[in-house]
């Protein structure tokens, strides 16, 4: 995106990309928002003050967001993202349809890519009972050693007490 401002590339992260550059008026509430930057790992909110000379940035990140709703109008569309964590959803009102339907399709596209399910748990934390993506391999009886009687458990080749129990064989 060759229109995106300065001040916003230097505070993106290392591989991370602009995907979407809106730049107007957008209201969200209680906060007046000057432009939003979708990349490929979070939302930028751009908020201008002090007679725009300066600017502070929120930013929300696509694990933060739970879900994110299309309300089109005629001209005009509003995009809602819920929040996962609670508190006020944040609303991207007042967007052209086409700027609207561009925004959407990428927050919806990387809400699935951060939070799928079989993939990556809830909240990005590593699901239980996860299915192994090797399989495993076939050891020769003889390779691997004796089985404990008193405990049941494999000993090293050539042993002659058992490592769990310090029975001897």
């Amino acid at each position: 995106m060759g229109n995106v401002p300065e001040d916003v590339t230097r505070i993106l992260g290392p591989g991370e990309q602009v995907q979407l550059f809106i730049q107007q008026k957008i209201y969200h509430p209680k906060i007046n928002v000057d432009s939003v930057v979708l990349t490929n790992e979070r939302i930028i909110l751009r908020h201008p003050h002090d007679l725009r000379l300066k600017r502070d940035f929120t930013d929300f990140s696509y694990t933060d967001v739970s879900n994110a709703i299309l309300d089109k109008g005629v001209l005009r569309s509003t995009v809602r993202c819920q929040l996962r964590f609670g508190g006020d959803p944040l609303s991207l009102n007042d967007l052209p349809n086409s700027d609207a339907e561009k925004a959407y399709g990428i927050i919806r596209s990387n809400i699935a890519r951060y939070q799928t399910p079989f993939s990556t748990g809830y909240a990005a934390m590593a699901p239980t009972g996860a299915i192994p993506t090797a399989m495993p391999t076939i050891v020769p009886a003889a390779a691997v050693g004796l089985r404990c009687s008193k405990c049941g458990q494999m000993s090293n080749q050539g042993s002659k007490f058992c490592a769990a129990c310090g029975s001897k064989f």
